[in-house]
């Protein structure tokens, strides 16, 4: 018996709408990484890009569990002394909520060559309407599926 190995012209990609609406952060990172890598495929290969598109919307409805809104906080440095900033994301929620949900996802993909093309695959917008309606079928992902 032969070991398969797909082929990068037998990948299809399919669409997923994702909505966040009273939805916790890291489950929903969680999901969206789990359909950009393609572990919900049976041809799932770890070399190969196999995943599929998500659009998450509503990422301005999010919530997030115990007092992490607070206590959670974002770093960044410019390089220059006394350059050090930090954010909680309390504040990123409410200015770039985005942003938030792309970190989060980000953190859960692999650290290798196939994670900037897993992240274009990505699509995030704060409200329910997107440029997407034509890809995507009808049904979108609920917190039951």
């Amino acid at each position: 018996m032969k070991t398969y190995s797909v082929k990068v012209s037998e990948i299809k990609r399919e669409w997923h709408v994702i909505d966040a609406s009273n939805r916790v952060l890291g489950n929903i990172a969680t999901e969206a990484a789990k359909l950009l890598m393609g572990k919900h495929k049976p041809i799932f290969s770890r070399h190969l890009d196999t995943g599929d598109f998500v659009i998450i919307i509503h990422a301005d409805k999010l919530c997030v569990t115990g007092n992490k809104a607070k206590q959670k906080l974002y770093y960044r440095h410019s390089g220059y002394a006394g350059g050090f900033k930090s954010v909680s994301l309390e504040k990123i929620l409410e200015t770039k909520p985005t942003w938030a949900v792309e970190h989060a996802v980000k953190g859960m993909l692999p650290n290798n060559r196939l994670r900037k093309s897993m992240m274009q695959k990505l699509k995030v917008y704060v409200g329910g309407a997107h440029p997407h309606l034509s890809q995507t079928k009808i049904s979108t992902m609920s917190p039951g599926n």
